[in-house]
């Protein structure tokens, strides 16, 4: 049975596998850590190792300051992936995972002329579509719980919590500003295969602007649509894998 555990505060690794061809490094959503990605390994190939990203705010990195923009965030994850690219590589995101996935696979090709071997973006509208968000960092905290409690990401007797929400809710805020300040430029698409996942209540992430990350690849595109609104990534995560293994 695997085990997780951490090697960099970064990089959290299912025990390293030997036999290890391949690295899928997995974002986590606004509010999310790399526990969300504990249970992978045991769904995909021995020849594909799990490395979850734990980001600054969460989990045994509650007590950094979490990161409110892209850019200076994608940079920090270009220095500290960098040891682990020396396997093929790929990523998945959910949500703003995917945001950040996307960007840093850009930031790779225009730095260090690598790509990841594929791209899985999940419950993520297109780049392209971000300005139509509506924002949700600067809510006032009732109106942040009601959203969180819409979403259903969150359970309920944690949004019940006061001291954890005091605990949590500066860095949801702070991922929350992350998607909502991101502008997008233009770039020449990706040249490695992107896997896009929708799921068929998701109202955030609507399937008709999760479609358009096709623009973003030379290569080929697929589209999934799976039961579930925002966070299917939970209720569907049996077929989600079942796919990515096939991409794998």
């Amino acid at each position: 049975m695997s085990h997780f555990f951490s090697t960099r505060s970064w990089i959290v690794r299912s025990n390293t596998q030997t036999q290890a061809q391949m690295r899928l490094f997995c974002f986590p959503f606004a509010g999310g850590g790399a526990s969300t990605y504990q249970s992978w390994q045991r769904y995909l190939p021995e020849k594909v190792e799990i490395c979850a990203v734990q980001l600054p705010g969460r989990e045994n990195r509650m007590r950094e300051k979490p990161y409110q923009e892209i850019t200076p965030l994608v940079e920090a994850l270009k220095q500290e992936l960098n040891p682990y690219l020396d396997l093929p590589f790929a990523f998945f995101g959910h949500s703003l995972g995917a945001l950040i996935s996307f960007e840093l696979a850009r930031h790779l090709r225009r730095d260090h002329q690598i790509e990841p071997q594929h791209l899985f973006l999940s419950a993520c509208r297109a780049p392209q579509f971000f300005a139509d968000i509506a924002p949700l960092h600067a809510l006032p905290q009732p109106a942040l719980i009601a959203e969180l409690r819409r979403l259903e990401g969150t359970p309920e007797d944690v949004l019940q919590n006061q001291d954890l929400m005091r605990m949590i809710v500066p860095m949801l805020r702070a991922d929350f500003s992350v998607f909502e300040n991101y502008l997008y430029y233009p770039e020449e698409p990706l040249s490695c295969p992107i896997t896009a996942f929708a799921g068929q209540q998701d109202q955030r992430a609507p399937a008709e602007m999760v479609a358009w990350w096709r623009e973003q690849t030379t290569s080929k595109f697929t589209m999934h649509t799976l039961p579930g609104k925002h966070f299917f990534i939970n209720e569907a995560r049996e077929s989600l894998l079942a796919l990515v293994r096939a991409d794998l």
